[in-house]
């Protein structure tokens, strides 16, 4: 590892959930590339979440100390409240502080909305959406307490939602509820915890990963060219960027990235409006007014049906 004093995380503690594997790997690696010292948490369960194994996390942390960085290993369950205190503790406990949060742990149990069993439902929506509040509680709490003792205002908290959440994708309504859920927690708390210079921010990613190939038609029909301009690591370009000082007057926002292609998701705003009439048996053509006016919602490329946006490559 590079002894260059201008690595962009140097001396920061970071922690990475879901780093076992794919996109986590890929914020573990670059973040202790710019001098971050991380918890690598990872389950090691399945795509749905069953089992557990260590071995991915441990693996991780072998990787970045053979390039020189420190990092330890956390199997705790995202989802588990007590264990994502202990979590932000270990941090706290082994290198004396907590600057960064990166939440990537998720799974996977995609079902039409009629065919959806209520445990897909909770599993998925406990892993994504409890699993994004529940380590970001205790990171924020630990933040604001130290600047109210004197410390560094200083803290990054990077979530994880989904093209799926933010523009839709069928077969995914207990996945996508989760990313939308993600979206809005993102922008709300980093309203909450500006003052004490905290930034919270959001990825929508589209890569490669074991989450992702089934849905771009399994490995075998995907080239190595393909494999690379929809690599992991262009994901954690961003995440990292976003981790450095240099990004402090950044935050609240939805960064949408496909490989080498990096956007902002601009969320929901207010279309075209009309006065309602006194009946509901009158609305009819006020409605159809305002459909003819609106925006079609986005399609997953993130834009109109009829007009540019990404090009359209999975999640």
């Amino acid at each position: 590892m590079s002894e260059s004093t201008n690595r962009m995380c140097e001396g920061r503690v970071a922690i990475v959930t879901g780093a076992g594997r794919g996109i986590g790997r890929e914020h573990a690696l670059m973040l202790a590339e710019q001098g971050a010292r991380v918890i690598v948490n990872d389950l090691g369960g399945d795509e749905a979440g069953g089992g557990a194994d260590l071995t991915p996390a441990q693996e991780v942390v072998a990787e970045i100390e053979a390039m020189g960085g420190e990092a330890a290993v956390n199997g705790g369950n995202v989802a588990d409240f007590a264990a994502a205190g202990a979590m932000v503790e270990q941090a706290i406990d082994t290198w004396g502080r907590l600057d960064i949060l990166i939440n990537n742990a998720g799974i996977l149990r995609d079902r039409m909305v009629f065919s959806m069993s209520e445990h897909d439902w909770d599993a998925v929506i406990a892993v994504h959406l409890k699993g994004t509040f529940a380590p970001s509680h205790h990171a924020a709490a630990y933040w604001r307490n130290h600047v109210k003792g004197g410390g560094e205002p200083f803290g990054r908290i990077i979530n994880t939602a989904s093209p799926s959440g933010i523009y839709g994708n069928v077969g995914q309504t207990n996945y996508g509820a989760a990313k939308a859920g993600i979206a809005s927690f993102s922008m709300i708390a980093a309203q909450e915890l500006v003052r004490y210079g905290v930034t919270v921010n959001c990825l929508a990613p589209t890569a490669v990963s074991r989450l992702t190939i089934p849905l771009m038609g399994g490995e075998e029909n995907l080239s190595e060219s393909a494999m690379e301009a929809m690599s992991p690591r262009w994901i954690a370009l961003i995440a990292t960027w976003l981790c450095s000082e240099e990004a402090q007057n950044v935050t609240g926002r939805m960064f949408d990235i496909r490989g080498r292609h990096l956007g902002i998701a601009e969320g929901w705003h207010l279309g075209p409006t009309a006065e309602q009439p006194d009946e509901p048996g009158e609305l009819g053509p006020v409605v159809e007014g305002l459909m003819q006016q609106a925006r079609l919602n986005a399609d997953m490329s993130g834009g109109d049906h009829e007009g540019p946006g990404f090009p359209s490559q999975g999640l």
